[in-house]
């Protein structure tokens, strides 16, 4: 089964992904979701999206758009890059995102809206495969809103894979479910037995609530023929997760390190005016390893400069020497 970085916004950059890759990478690398309007007006900071190091090869451009044609010129932009292949967010429920048309909207629209849509993206992906590129076909998802019921949902998915969508993530939450509440893994089950049942080839990818190993065997107790398990904030608290959860992580992580790492990367590979907006999102998980993780939390957010992030994470771990380093076998019992 494979283990994919789920996208997620001013985190699954090309920084973050040199970080996981030194602790052995993952199977796929969802991008930042890259705003297709943006990118095809050629701002300022858009070819920082397009970076595609360190295994390009293992690269999934997710667009989220609120215009068909800009979905569709974007999609020939990145197809041109090479990678996996181009993933439609669908399932993004970023209130600013939902009101400008975008993410979950594309499934609260009129169904033709949005089938016209995959229809024309697809045509555009078809059109490469005509020459010696096979890019894969994919969108993200979640159940719905509010009011979803099934014999919708279920609707909607059958629309998707007749417009020639070759995957679906599927996030098995409503648009206004929040974290805290568990996610609904009973229809990863039902999706999957949809699939199997109509015979579609599409494959299936389970994605919510996975952190550690006991997770991913609760969640792939649910999705019997689920293709992949795809793994968001706990990738970033955790950039040596993908390894752990196949065996092959290193017995001793240092977390000084890690985050002197993180802040190398960054500088090396993402602009001066990206920097407070990395640091702050990724040092909000990274915390979460430390006993008083409210406090370095607090710390870093409050200095969201490389050399203050530097600063702080040296001064905890003098103050903690003994959390400086996590025995991973350790980790997994927990």
């Amino acid at each position: 089964m494979k283990l994919v970085l789920a996208p997620m916004a001013t985190l699954t950059h090309q920084a973050l992904r040199y970080l996981i890759h030194q602790f052995g990478g993952c199977d796929e690398y969802f991008t930042e979701m890259i705003q297709a309007g943006t990118l095809i007006t050629g701002g300022p900071f858009e070819r920082y999206y397009l970076l595609t190091n360190p295994e390009p090869e293992k690269i999934v451009w997710q667009l989220t758009g609120t215009k068909t044609a800009a979905l569709v010129q974007a999609t020939e932009t990145v197809c041109k890059l090479g990678g996996i292949g181009v993933d439609i967010n669908m399932g993004c429920c970023a209130p600013d995102i939902v009101r400008s048309g975008a993410g979950i909207a594309w499934m609260i629209k009129p169904i033709q809206e949005t089938k016209e849509m995959l229809r024309q993206v697809g045509n555009t992906i078809e059109n490469f495969r005509q020459h010696e590129y096979n890019p894969r076909f994919s969108v993200k998802i979640r159940l719905g809103d509010e009011n979803f019921t099934e014999e919708g949902f279920f609707a909607f998915v059958d629309m998707v894979i007749n417009e020639g969508v070759q995957q679906i993530t599927l996030h098995p939450r409503t648009r206004k479910e929040k974290y805290k509440l568990p996610p609904k893994y009973q229809y990863v089950e039902k999706l999957c037995n949809h699939v199997k049942k109509n015979g579609y080839p599409v494959d299936i990818i389970v994605n919510g609530g996975i952190s550690d190993s006991a997770s991913l065997n609760k969640a792939m107790s649910f999705g019997h023929g689920t293709a992949a398990a795809m793994i968001g904030r706990a990738a970033i608290q955790k950039p040596w997760i993908f390894s752990q959860l196949k065996g092959i992580v290193p017995a001793k992580i240092d977390l000084l390190q890690t985050g002197l790492d993180f802040i190398s990367y960054l500088e090396k590979f993402q602009p001066k005016e990206f920097y407070k907006t990395r640091l702050q999102r990724f040092f909000a998980y990274y915390s979460d390893n430390v006993k008083f993780s409210h406090h370095l939390r607090t710390q870093l957010l409050n200095n969201p400069t490389p050399e203050g992030c530097q600063q702080e994470l040296e001064k905890y771990f003098a103050q903690c020497p003994h959390e400086r380093f996590i025995e991973t076998s350790q980790e997994n019992q927990t």
